[in-house]
């Protein structure tokens, strides 16, 4: 696996450029008298290859930035209804983009397309268009005819493969830059919340057609991994309360494990964590959750961006531990969460959440030591790197499957 470069070794490769541009600005030698001396030509100054100058863009605009700018880059909202305004202002406040739900339907693909480009806030850096498309039971475009996976399940992978290929065509023709929409867990239980939405019912086709779906997906959306560890071992609905998985680290390691693992490989560019319990793991939910977090990086390898499932699921719960939204989220940045997703009513009020009061929250974290600084700018790099990519036409951020 290639690490990720640091900050210094790309100064000095900056360094070296210049020295070699230098160079080749300098004023050549006088041409010799005789005639039969070669002209002298220019040394041409070396360009940077498209990833260094993405990491070179993402370095400028984070010296640029102050921590609660930082920490604003980190959300991604909804807003009610098809109307462009509310979604713009939000955009505006320089969070990282936005999710599209049902209520932002329109009628027609051309409506939607007209929607997405008009929310555009930043020509340097775009303001991220996200959906839930999964095909089936979730499912945001009226037009989507592609399979669903209660059918894909029982179909060899190419046919996950084909369908999500026609499913990221439709999602990129409207602007939609990326989807959470491959269902990784795993669960033959017909009775679990998520069996009619996962792609296997066991661990060797579920990862199968999980990479597979990633595959389909490449170069035309970015592809989120969901809901990590596991929602199908972890029985509930987690839009009400906390999962809890019974397993231990070995069964999950046999169970939940592969088709994450397998979809990494096939370079999924973000994996969403699940407000999931496993407590022989950890006692925390998996979306704040450092184990988890150290375990998806270091174990599975995974070097993309991690996005949590809806944070307001957590204060749905009713639990007085996650009451406090700006605690929440200060609490998963900590943990390894690079990106806050909220999908937000028409009165974010009622449960207490504005940009200025989430990223002032996590910039306070940051000040007093809570969050370490270089966890904000980790997090913050990561999905700007996703941002500027959709601008500049490159590969939708770094995963394991650009490593070496």
């Amino acid at each position: 696996m290639r690490p990720r470069r640091s900050v210094s070794s790309m100064l000095l490769g900056s360094l070296l450029l210049g020295l070699l541009g230098s160079a080749g600005c300098a004023q050549a030698p006088a041409p010799s008298a005789s005639p039969t001396a070669a002209p002298t030509l220019p040394t041409p100054t070396p360009s940077l290859d498209p990833e260094a100058a993405l990491d070179a863009w993402v370095d400028e605009r984070l010296a640029s930035m102050s921590l609660e700018q930082k920490a604003a880059s980190l959300l991604m909202l909804h807003a009610p209804g098809t109307d462009a305004a509310p979604m713009r202002e939000l955009a505006g406040q320089g969070i990282a983009g936005l999710i599209l739900m049902g209520d932002n339907m329109p009628d027609d693909p051309a409506s939607l397309a007209a929607l997405t480009a008009a929310i555009q806030a930043d020509p340097e850096a775009r303001t991220l268009v996200a959906i839930d498309e999964e095909g089936g039971e979730v499912q945001r475009l009226p037009w989507d005819d592609a399979a669903s996976a209660e059918a894909l399940r029982t179909e060899p992978a190419e046919a996950s493969e084909a369908a999500f290929a026609r499913r990221a065509g439709l999602l990129a023709d409207v602007g939609v830059d990326v989807n959470f929409g491959v269902v990784a867990d795993v669960t033959g239980d017909p009775d679990s919340f998520i069996f009619g939405r996962v792609l296997g019912t066991e661990p060797v086709g579920a990862a199968e057609r999980t990479a597979a779906a990633v595959r389909g997906e490449h170069g035309l959306v970015a592809s989120t991994l969901k809901h990590f560890p596991g929602h199908g071992q972890a029985p509930g609905d987690s839009h009400e309360s906390l999962p809890t998985a019974s397993l231990s680290r070995e069964e999950w390691a046999a169970l939940g494990a592969p088709s994450f693992t397998a979809g990494i490989e096939a370079g999924a560019e973000l994996v969403m964590t699940g407000h999931l319990v496993y407590p022989a793991i950890d006692q925390a939910p998996a979306s704040l959750s450092a184990e988890w977090h150290r375990i998806l990086r270091d174990e599975l390898g995974f070097e993309g961006v991690v996005v949590t499932d809806d944070m307001l699921m957590l204060q749905h719960n009713g639990l007085p531990d996650y009451q406090d939204a700006n605690a929440n989220a200060v609490r998963a940045v900590a943990s390894g969460a690079d990106l806050l997703l909220y999908v937000l009513p028409a009165d974010p009020s009622e449960f207490g959440i504005s940009v200025p009061g989430l990223s002032g929250a996590i910039a306070d974290a940051v000040r007093e030591g809570r969050i370490p600084s270089s966890r904000l700018d980790d997090a913050a790099r990561r999905v700007l790197e996703l941002r500027r990519a959709a601008v500049v036409g490159m590969p939708a951020g770094k995963t394991s499957a650009d490593s070496e």
